[in-house]
């Protein structure tokens, strides 16, 4: 046991205290997102590229559809899809109210907040149990008890935190989140009232709305990230979109949380993503292996129902026995699985096939460690142990769709079988290498790339707020290629009086 211990200790040891570091830049209109942990990329985040990312957004929506046999009803909120609640996500007067003698018939009017963004084929969840979310307090209006993050774990801070919660909502609905520890009760009671604020404004808009209409809007993504991570813990916040970096010292500011040192506005020529070495990392994630340090490897498979995740030995031999190896092997794997589905955004049942071991001390040990690292993830994880057989199941909150999603798109070439990185993503890292050529002095940027992303780069004008900007003294030169493989391009500077092109090179915009 105490070998195991050991083990388990020397892996960890390497990421203990390390800080973590956000970066936030724009591409077009999507926000993008990143945060890093010793050194590697643990969360990725995009909105716009997912135009039904609507979590959190509230809408006047109308019953169309009453399902007495399922407790349930379908509303029509505005979406592509009729949203479903159920009568557990319905407040406690209203509970079964799609049974026939209760107050929500077809045809009725009613306040829903998408609880569930739309994935897939599947339309979103919605729910009429309202939550607005601020830094430090969740206020639900209409719930009737006060709870405290369960993540405070000092009995006397739960005690008094408490007992502030009920002085702010007598009648219930607060939560005081894990953010509230240390806060004054005048730092709460003015984050409280502003979050109610939110709600009376959404209330009277309700009233004025038509079916369909969004009453209340979520931050966008800058905003939630920030509102949901614990700064104190964040080494610093680098922004390359001058309008999100005011809005972050906008927000800094009137939190009055003294950590506004932190922000760091990125100016620089080179893409955000590629000079902070980012751009590896995330175009890894696009892949289904997914190597480890010692030699081993994952092998990520995604399924309509679950995800499975295959652990390999690969090249890696040890230097003991075949039990040690194996064990070790595991060990590591669990540690970047719990990494990867964190950063992949991977939902729902996983499914893990460890290396057999033969040990049952072992067994627990990789179960419990995997467990341990998946702590660190903001979404809810559920482990259970592993079986005879080496497998691993355990679930994690699904709230929106996963990076392969954004980052890829169903393969042409392959029947659907695979999938290949998407128009956006691959306009992104062209993007980003035109930029690293200007910025390493050169005037002109010629690209040859595959002809149906030129087509779309042309369409879509994806790049022209930076050749009338950034780019205005420089010319882009771009070279379609009908044989060119979707993901291949290349880009070359020249500074040459005089260019040589072919025929078919069009300047950009």
């Amino acid at each position: 046991m105490k070998e195991i211990i050991a083990a388990r200790g020397r892996l960890r040891s390497s990421t203990t205290g390390m800080p973590k570091t956000m970066y936030f830049d724009r591409f077009g209109k999507k926000n993008i997102a990143a945060v890093v942990e010793a050194g590697k990329l643990v969360e990725f985040h995009a909105d716009g590229f997912e135009e039904r990312d609507t979590a959190g957004n509230i809408y006047k929506g109308r019953v169309v559809n009453v399902l007495a046999g399922m407790q349930a009803a379908f509303v029509a909120y505005g979406g592509e899809r009729n949203g479903y609640l159920s009568a557990g996500d319905m407040p406690a007067e209203a509970e079964g109210a799609v049974s026939a003698e209760l107050n929500v018939r077809e045809g009725d009017c009613v306040m829903v907040q998408v609880s569930k963004a739309p994935i897939g084929s599947k339309g979103a969840r919605l729910t009429m149990n309202l939550s607005f979310v601020g830094k430090s307090v969740i206020y639900l209006p209409s719930a009737e008890f006060c709870a405290i993050s369960r993540k405070i774990t000092e009995e006397a801070e739960r005690e008094r935190l408490l007992e502030w919660a009920h002085k702010l909502a007598p009648e219930g609905g607060v939560i005081l989140r894990t953010q509230a520890a240390g806060m004054r009760f005048a730092q709460l009671k003015e984050e409280f009232r502003a979050l109610r604020r939110m709600y009376e404004d959404a209330c009277e808009a309700f009233e004025a709305a038509a079916v369909g209409e969004c009453v209340f809007r979520e931050g966008d993504l800058h905003a939630r990230l920030l509102r949901d991570f614990d700064l104190t813990d964040v080494d610093k916040v680098y922004i390359g979109d001058a309008q999100a970096y005011a809005k972050a010292e906008k927000l800094f500011v009137s939190a009055k949380s003294g950590l506004k040192n932190k922000l760091v506005r990125y100016t620089g020529e080179r893409e955000m993503f590629e000079y902070f070495g980012l751009e590896p990392q995330l175009c890894a994630q696009t892949g289904s292996r997914v190597e480890l340090t010692s030699g081993a490897y994952l092998v990520f498979d995604k399924t309509e129902a679950l995800t499975a995740i295959d652990v390999n030995t690969g090249k890696f031999t040890g230097e003991t026995g075949l039990e040690d190896t194996v064990f070790r092997t595991n060990l590591l794997a669990a540690r970047e699985i719990a990494r990867q589905v964190r950063l992949r955004n991977i939902g729902g049942i996983i499914i893990v096939d460890f290396i057999d071991m033969e040990s049952a001390e072992h067994r627990a040990a990789v179960t419990e460690e995997l467990a341990a690292c998946l702590r660190a993830d903001r979404a809810q994880c559920n482990v259970l142990p592993m079986t005879d057989f080496g497998l691993v199941q355990f679930t994690r909150k699904k709230v929106k769709c996963d990076n392969m999603t954004v980052l890829t798109k169903p393969c042409p070439y392959c029947g659907g079988a695979g999938s290949v990185p998407s128009d956006d993503f691959l306009a992104f890292r062209v993007q980003s290498a035109v930029k690293k050529c200007f910025a390493d002095g050169y005037e002109n940027a010629i690209v040859e790339l595959n002809a149906g992303l030129f087509s779309y780069i042309e369409s879509s004008r994806r790049f022209s707020d930076l050749v009338k900007n950034e780019w205005r003294t420089k010319r882009v030169y771009m070279i379609p290629h009908r044989t060119y493989h979707e993901e291949q391009f290349t880009v070359r500077g020249d500074n040459s009086r005089v260019l040589t092109l072919p025929d078919k090179a069009k300047l950009l915009y």
